[in-house]
């Protein structure tokens, strides 16, 4: 059986609302990528400090390098972080405006979710 990417939903007006299961997916991973206490930690982090490197951020947050370095992958394949190389160091950067974006979403959605 093929893998359902996209339902199509009636509303009780009879309004049709398409859900792409391929989307929702990628959100979820966006979402519980900021989900994270660790993770949380990096972004205030480098709201302090706009570029950090991933040996300054271990030492500031007394972690392993290899547990940070696992984080700010997740964050990076989120694209809430960026990458900049410089020499031999690579320092990474908020995505300011992904984050907006992921916080109008979740807001939007608790919105939603207080009517209910």
């Amino acid at each position: 059986m093929p893998a359902i990417h996209i339902s199509k939903l009636l509303t009780d007006s009879g309004d049709e609302i398409r859900l792409d299961y391929n989307n929702l997916r990628k959100t979820l991973l966006v979402i519980r990528s900021v989900n994270h206490k660790i993770r949380q930690q990096m972004i205030h982090l480098l709201t302090e400090h706009p570029r950090l490197t991933v040996t300054e951020m271990y030492l500031k947050m007394r972690l392993e390098q290899s547990i940070a370095s696992q984080h700010l992958a997740i964050l990076r394949r989120s694209n809430i972080v960026t990458t900049k190389r410089i020499g031999k160091c690579v320092y990474y950067s908020l995505n300011k405006d992904r984050l907006e974006n992921i916080g109008s979403l979740i807001k939007e959605l608790a919105k939603e979710d207080a009517k209910g």
